[in-house]
């Protein structure tokens, strides 16, 4: 069994992305887009492969089409080099989940059909390989409606074994933001949500009162707020920590990138401060490039991003490309 620094539980499917489309789109009439790109795709995904392109040690657990989009995205994974041993193909003629994504500037519609993202349950799971490692990570939670009934146990035998757990809910395309995740909350260590998702999450209208009232749940907190940066919730202790100031190509999967560069900085034991500047710069790389893996694919790129913006676990970086672990 490999050792592996971070298990995450989740979902994969393609990103397909038209750019150049007004927002008024009218019906029955054909509308051309300027630009198209198909990239991996979905939260957890693009966190494994993004945290693994950073050096950390990733184990990605999903289910997975038997169809020509599974197959591509799975390599998309395993170019990564994040151990996919547990990722597993589904049935006879299962789909891959797709997202079709229509780009209207700085704003966007997000249309997904969820395939097999919703088969997989916690009896699917290797409990002995997730507690191999040294944290757990769930992000999509809403999409992962077969892991619900599960999933309070799941956390609770994780933390027994030692293993500190984050979560990213991502949104709630039915926007309820209930069931399991009130259950989940005292379990986590780190809560990861943009500022939307937490005004939702605690069911109230700011940031300050949200942060107050789902303080008292979890320890440390970390709030996405795009080009503003992210405001952190240490246990009583609050401060924001500035963006990095980018021209975008496209903002798809940038906060799924600053989780990458949270978490690889917090593995390494920095402080969260710390933390939020690496998510910061692995959210501004995201945006240099279609997609949420196409920049992290770019290994000059990435390399010349990361040492331009002193970004910490930069060598983890330049060892696994040498061939180091």
């Amino acid at each position: 069994m490999a050792a592996i620094d971070i298990a995450i539980v989740g979902e994969v499917n393609l990103d397909l992305i038209l750019y150049g489309l007004d927002e008024a789109i009218p019906l029955n009439r054909e509308i051309l887009g300027s630009n198209f790109e198909m990239t991996l795709g979905s939260s957890s995904a693009i966190l494994a492969h993004n945290l693994a392109m950073l050096g950390r040690r990733v184990g990605f657990v999903t289910q997975y089409g038997s169809d020509a989009m599974g197959a591509i995205a799975m390599e998309r994974l395993a170019e990564s080099g994040a151990d996919l041993s547990q990722s597993v193909k589904g049935r006879e003629k299962s789909k891959t989940g797709v997202t079709i994504l229509l780009a209207h500037g700085r704003s966007r519609r997000i249309l997904t059909y969820p395939g097999i993202m919703f088969d997989m349950t916690v009896a699917n799971l290797d409990l002995d390989y997730l507690a191999s490692a040294r944290h757990f990570h769930l992000s999509s939670l809403f999409l992962q409606r077969g892991l619900h009934a599960g999933l309070p146990a799941l956390f609770r035998e994780l933390k027994k074994r030692g293993l500190t757990l984050s979560l990213d809910t991502n949104d709630d395309p039915e926007d309820r933001w209930n069931g399991v995740l009130d259950e989940l909350l005292p379990y986590l260590d780190l809560l990861l949500p943009n500022d939307d998702e937490l005004c939702r999450i605690a069911r109230r209208k700011s940031v300050e009162e949200s942060l107050e009232v789902l303080s008292a749940k979890v320890p440390l907190i970390a709030v996405k707020c795009g080009s503003r940066g992210a405001v952190v919730q240490d246990g009583g202790r609050r401060f924001a920590v500035p963006g990095v100031t980018v021209e975008p190509v496209d903002t798809i999967g940038a906060g799924d990138s600053f989780n990458a560069g949270f978490l690889a900085a917090w593995l390494g034991g920095a402080t969260p401060e710390r933390c939020a500047q690496a998510g910061n710069i692995t959210g501004a790389l995201s945006t240099q490039r279609p997609g949420g893996t196409e920049a992290f694919r770019d290994r000059a790129l990435m390399e010349g991003f990361l040492q331009a913006h002193d970004f910490s676990p930069l060598a983890k970086v330049e060892d696994r490309f040498r061939g180091g672990s």
